[in-house]
């Protein structure tokens, strides 16, 4: 039985013209700043989002930790989400790296509003951490795919401003909130001190995330990113994808949110399924019905050729991406159907 896998966008294998792209790439020493392919990648990303300039990473999980490194002190607190994934999947990096403490927050689905942060940023107090970094995630990846709009976004950006506080945005599924809302990546960067922009996930590329800020901080998220072990030489053959993924795979992404539409509605009209969060991107979130465990349902989706995770004892994610059709989406349809738990 052939499986179709949903258990996340970054199973994603290359596309033939990908590849070719790969293949072809003029590369050099990107640690001398000498890898055209690179070079490019990052002036293109950073002229899209309006931002200064950029710097090609290999995950987002470094990209994130480079930004935060670069907003704060030993000493100071980072306010996020309390299912951020800054906080939650980077590995304690931000104590770790930072040296800095979190404030979490109780949003919606993950989105965060000036109403929420404001009473949480600390007064100028010796017994309290300096407030000095907010980091918002869209999409928001425990939230279901849940998006930001820029309507959004402007007041969290004021409020900062205003504080003088640092706005930095964990965009691992930025282009499937631009495509879900219809927002402009040019727009982006008037809001946000740092943007990361991960390649890997939707878009298709096997490898990389961008740092995008300003000049002055990516000189310095530059020997970060040494530091941390990041300088990757001839990372053309890597760059070269983010490139063709973003010439080629963005607007595609409408398709991965219609197909997890699809399985949602499928899923709503089962009896494992006691509900299914609104899909807004490619990411479905449903919980399992009463007296059921969610490692069980997976188990009997696996028997029939669908591959997908928990998210907790009661909670399966789907995500759809590129490697998976239109008539992929139909067979798993009828096999969700058809299983009985």
């Amino acid at each position: 039985m052939n499986k179709i896998d949903f258990r996340s966008d970054t199973v994603t294998k290359p596309t033939p013209g990908m590849l070719d792209a790969m293949m072809t790439a003029k590369v050099g020493d990107d640690v001398f700043g000498e890898d055209e392919t690179v070079n490019a990648l990052e002036e293109k990303l950073a002229t899209m989002f309006n931002m200064e300039a950029a710097l090609f990473c290999p995950s987002g999980t470094m990209s994130n930790q480079i930004a935060i490194k670069c907003f704060t002190q030993p000493m100071d607190e980072v306010i996020c989400d309390q299912t951020a994934h800054v906080y939650r999947y980077e590995g304690g990096g931000i104590a770790y790296n930072s040296m800095a403490s979190v404030r979490l927050l109780n949003g919606e689905r993950g989105i965060l509003t000036p109403e929420m942060i404001e009473p949480e940023i600390n007064a100028d107090n010796i017994h309290y951490p300096n407030s000095s970094l907010v980091v918002l995630e869209n999409t928001v990846n425990k939230g279901g795919g849940k998006c930001y709009t820029l309507g959004q976004i402007a007041p969290i950006h004021n409020l900062c401003a205003i504080k003088g506080i640092k706005l930095h945005l964990d965009g691992a599924r930025i282009f499937n909130a631009l495509v879900a809302t219809g927002d402009k990546a040019k727009d982006y960067g008037h809001y946000f001190d740092g943007i990361s922009v991960c390649l890997s996930k939707g878009l298709g590329a096997p490898v990389g995330s961008v740092l995008l800020s300003s000049k002055a901080t990516i000189k310095t998220a530059l020997k970060i990113r040494k530091v941390l072990g990041g300088g990757m030489r001839q990372a053309g053959f890597l760059a070269a994808a983010g490139i063709y993924a973003l010439d080629h795979h963005v607007n595609r992404l409408a398709e991965d949110h219609q197909h997890a539409k699809a399985l949602a509605e499928a899923l709503q009209q089962t009896s494992y399924v006691e509900s299914v969060t609104p899909v807004e991107t490619n990411i479905v979130l449903f919980e399992v019905a009463k007296g059921l465990k969610a490692d069980h349902v997976v188990k009997a989706l696996e028997s029939k050729g669908i591959l997908c995770n928990s998210t907790s004892d009661k909670t399966i994610r789907f995500v759809t991406h590129l490697d998976v059709s239109s008539a992929m989406v139909d067979q798993a349809i009828n096999n969700i159907k058809g299983l009985h738990v």
